[in-house]
């Protein structure tokens, strides 16, 4: 007889047999896919996920693998990758952990030097505002490179050969390696401490993009930012370039060139000297021939012959232009005193004292004018009302009363009766006379 019993898991040990079935069968996976949603918490890691045109996967860079990368992840690159497929338990996610990437187009080294040229770039590293003039005639020359290659023996050798009074002083520092980008940027702040060089050259002999490499990290592109003494690139060969040679003050193609630009040959200045000299002896000589022939010219002439004489027409000169200045100041004086006695004619017109007169005289005809028009105004005034009272009078009720004649009304209607028809016997009525108020009763109507 058979029983069917089952099996039930927690999801967690479901998960946790899903996560190691697929951590055994592929756990050694390279994958190629297009970066999105990179982020990058306050932990270090970088969560991203990677995706093709039909499907995706979340994967995590633990901040202990980031260290190898040669570039910056970017949302949009795609890149090649190795890790192991897990699953995220408290999620039920299944991811990829990586230990390796690197770009699907270029070459890690290439992609990272372009990403570091376009940061600095939009920083200003590169911006010819930033750049120091290098010494024309430098005294003491700093060296950044390695004491056993070829590229400080070349320097040495042009350095010595065009201009031998010049002192020079290496810093000796790996040029290639772990490590050597450090040792670069402390010479470089080495001598910006001691405050001792002129100009400084930094640089290296030929070789791979691998090789060349510290020149391109940016510790070194910093320093030689940060540096108050000018710094001379000289990374490689004439087709090589560095991130140093774009934020230096000066690119060399070669450690040799870079020896041939700081320092002048010394022979080649002598000889500019010695032209030079040569030019400011003539110039000088025609210089003294000149002011010869002036002296000559001044002592054959009449007035260096016969000083008195000149002396007596500048005295004569001057007692012409005196002459003429009295002249000028009579005439002017004389325009003055007419426009200052116009002047207090103007004055004495314009007093207040006149002006009060001419106000007065204006105030008194314009009085007078107004009380005539006033006086004639009344007269017409009083005419036009006698007149109209006339005429009221003879309209006027009243007028009618003086002659006997009276106003009844009936009560209490206060009609006005103007016929026996609208009064009855025994009807009250009010009379108004000339000199009263009379009230009637009604004996007979006719």
């Amino acid at each position: 007889m058979m029983t069917n019993e089952r099996q039930i898991l927690q999801v967690s040990e479901l998960t946790r047999q899903i996560k190691g079935t697929l951590e055994i069968n592929f756990g050694n996976v390279w994958l190629e896919g297009e970066i999105s949603n990179l982020r990058q918490p306050a932990s270090g890691h970088y969560y991203l996920t990677l995706k093709d045109d039909k499907s995706q996967i979340k994967a995590v860079l633990f901040r202990y693998q980031i260290g190898n990368l040669r570039f910056r992840p970017e949302d949009g690159l795609k890149v090649i990758v190795h890790g192991k497929v897990s699953v995220y338990e408290q999620r039920g996610e299944h991811q990829i952990i990586l230990d390796q990437m690197e770009p699907a187009c270029l070459g890690a080294l290439q992609l990272a030097f372009e990403q570091l040229k376009r940061k600095l770039e939009n920083e200003g590293l590169f911006d010819e505002a930033n750049k120091k003039p290098i010494p024309a005639f430098p005294q003491h020359i700093g060296v950044v490179t390695s004491s056993t290659g070829a590229a400080f023996q070349d320097i040495l050798n042009i350095i010595y050969r065009r201009f031998c009074n010049i002192h020079i002083t290496l810093y000796p520092a790996r040029v290639q390696g772990e490590g050597s980008a450090a040792e670069i940027s402390q010479a470089i702040e080495y001598f910006n401490a001691q405050k001792e060089v002129d100009v400084i050259i930094v640089g290296r002999g030929g070789g791979s993009l691998e090789d060349l490499w510290a020149f391109n990290e940016e510790v070194v592109a910093r320093a030689i930012f940060k540096s108050h003494i000018p710094v001379i690139s000289a990374v490689g060969h004439e087709i090589d370039f560095t991130i140093s040679d774009f934020v230096a003050d000066l690119r060399a193609p070669t450690p040799s060139a870079a020896a041939e630009l700081v320092v002048q040959n010394k022979e080649e200045i002598k000889s500019r000297l010695e032209n030079l000299r040569y030019q400011f002896i003539n110039r000088m000589k025609n210089l003294i021939d000149y002011y010869q022939q002036r002296l000559t010219s001044y002592e054959k002439s009449a007035g260096f012959r016969e000083p008195r004489n000149q002396l007596m027409q500048r005295r004569q000169y001057i007692d012409d232009l005196d002459e003429k200045l009295v002249f000028f100041m009579r005439r002017k004086q004389t325009a003055l005193s007419h426009s200052i006695t116009n002047l207090h004619q103007r004055l004495l017109t314009h007093t207040p004292i006149n002006q009060l007169k001419l106000i007065k005289n204006r105030y008194q005809n314009i009085s007078e004018k107004l009380l005539s028009v006033f006086r004639n105004e009344l007269t017409n005034k009083k005419s036009n009302f006698a007149s109209l009272l006339r005429q009221l009078n003879a309209l006027s009720p009243l007028s009618t009363l003086e002659r006997g004649y009276a106003i009844c009304w009936k009560l209490p209607e206060q009609t006005v009766i103007t016929s026996s028809s609208q009064v009855n016997k025994d009807d009250q009525v009010r009379v108004k006379i000339s000199r009263g108020i009379i009230i009637c009763r009604v004996e007979e109507a006719e």
